[in-house]
């Protein structure tokens, strides 16, 4: 197992409190309950950059996340490594996410690498218009060639939402560890404003 994965993980829990006034906290934890990101997010910012940090005196820098744009409803985020490269983004597909939350994952290059989406489009519709908040998110990270590389699964829990991450699958090397992450920070940052 390489170096990266065993620092990174493909496998953790992400939380942020749902009532938060003066910006969102965000923590992601290993396996084993330890804290291996935390992310302070600035309130009523129109170009999101987001810092995550290794610990929550924000000290210890790991990547950073940052729109390409001002708003966020079909926006593109880049995923930056520490020295500034890129390692990755996710687009938002606007129209197509207020029925159902999708995104493309794309490479370094801007292709398309994978696309994350909500569970099924009667779920996602049932959640929006009777019960929501009450009826947990799931999404399936695909490949592009069709492959399951990642499963993303909320709990139950209208105080704190909660989701259960996990990129062990066999053809989950198509994305990167710490990609991963930044995408599971943009699901906990934008899609968790639905909440």
């Amino acid at each position: 197992m390489s170096t990266e994965i065993v620092t990174w993980g493909r496998k953790f829990t992400a939380n942020k409190a749902i009532f938060s006034f003066l910006g969102n906290a965000f923590r992601i934890y290993g396996p084993e309950g330890n804290l291996r990101f935390f992310v302070k997010q600035k309130a009523f910012k129109l170009k999101e950059d987001i810092n995550v940090f290794a610990d929550e005196n924000q000290s210890d820098l790991k990547l950073n996340i940052k729109a390409r744009s001002w708003g966020d409803f079909g926006g593109t985020y880049d995923v930056n490594d520490i020295d500034g490269s890129k390692l990755g983004a996710a687009k938002r597909e606007g129209f197509k996410s207020m029925l159902r939350d999708s995104w493309l994952v794309l490479g370094k290059d801007d292709e398309q690498i994978a696309k994350l989406e909500e569970d099924s489009m009667l779920m996602a519709m049932i959640r929006r218009v009777f019960l929501k908040g009450w009826i947990p998110q799931s999404f399936t990270v695909k490949s592009s060639a069709g492959d399951t590389v990642g499963i993303v699964k909320q709990r139950f829990n209208p105080f704190r939402l909660t989701y259960d991450v996990d990129f062990e699958m066999d053809k989950a090397g198509v994305i990167d560890s710490k990609l991963a992450v930044g995408l599971v920070v943009l699901l906990l940052a934008i899609e968790g404003r639905q909440n």
